[in-house]
């Protein structure tokens, strides 16, 4: 894909500052954002740029798997490291804090991992739109942390983060923003692992299903299943119904149901705010309440 001049001044300056450094680690969870910014990387630096993917209970299973994939796809070096939230009682708790003090932990391991590679950037990959969307407390970590933000830094807004991934023709950029499984419980109610385990379950069936936006969210043990608007009709099939209840009773919940306002971001989060993710999920993760 051709660039629209203005966006592709945005990514050669950005490549040219990359450029700049003896070498980067990338917060790399394998959305879009994360792998655009490891794309400029290994464009820049080659081998001197790395990609690291932190794993966690938090983190499905799924999505690692992908992000090997995308690290393949783009050619960077992909290291994985693991770390738990649930070792952090103030994560745990899930308070409004949950993803600062998710997202300190996660980059802070980043930090570890480029010190024993001996590189002193640490990037991560919050884009232009990223600060102005709500209630994200995960910004406040990377500001702390002192993590580079390219993305951010050069103004790039998400739309141009998409077409720069389809410039450098990665799968992913298309690929809606996904959220760490946090964000499925409510605020409030402890973050568990088998709270967390029920929902990959569950979500990992939808998924199979063929359902493309969707949440499963955890109140204790009711499961409340989101879909997007487009895919709601088929979600009030008697059938998908029936098999809805019987296979998410065997991963563990105690009743199921279907929210028929549909998916929606943040809809467990104080005052339905949008919070940090994105993941998931993206920029290891920038929006993490979804």
């Amino acid at each position: 894909m051709t660039l629209d001049a203005a966006v592709a001044a945005k990514l050669d300056a950005a490549r040219d500052d990359l450029a700049a450094f003896d070498g980067v680690l990338v917060a790399f969870s394998g959305g879009v954002d994360s792998s655009v910014v490891a794309a400029i990387a290994h464009d820049a630096l080659g081998e001197d740029a790395v990609a690291c993917t932190a794993k966690s209970e938090t983190l499905p299973a799924a999505e690692l798997e992908d992000a090997t994939r995308v690290a393949d796809e783009i050619g960077v070096r992909h290291e994985i490291v693991s770390f738990s939230e649930l070792d952090d009682l103030n994560f745990v708790q899930n308070d409004g804090d949950r993803c600062y003090h998710c997202r300190s932990m996660r980059l802070g391991r980043m930090f570890d991992a480029a010190r024993d590679l001996g590189i002193d950037v640490v990037c991560d990959g919050t884009n232009a739109d990223d600060p102005g969307e709500g209630h994200r407390p995960g910004l406040r970590a990377v500001e702390e942390l002192d993590a580079y933000s390219p993305l951010l830094e050069h103004d790039i807004t998400k739309p141009e983060v998409r077409a720069i991934a389809d410039h450098y023709g990665l799968s992913v950029a298309d690929k809606p923003s996904m959220a760490c499984l946090s964000s499925r419980i409510p605020t409030g109610l402890e973050v568990t692992e088998e709270r967390l385990s029920r929902v990959e379950k569950a979500e990992t069936l939808l998924r199979t299903w063929g359902f493309e936006q969707f949440r499963v969210r955890d109140h204790d043990g009711l499961a409340r299943i989101e879909v997007g608007e487009a895919e709601l009709e088929r979600a009030l099939d008697v059938d998908f119904v029936r098999a809805a209840r019987d296979h998410l009773l065997d991963c563990g919940f105690d009743h199921v149901t279907l929210d028929l306002d549909g998916y929606r971001t943040g809809s467990v989060s104080p005052a339905n705010d949008e919070p940090d993710e994105a993941a998931v999920l993206d920029a290891e993760y920038p929006t993490t309440d979804d």
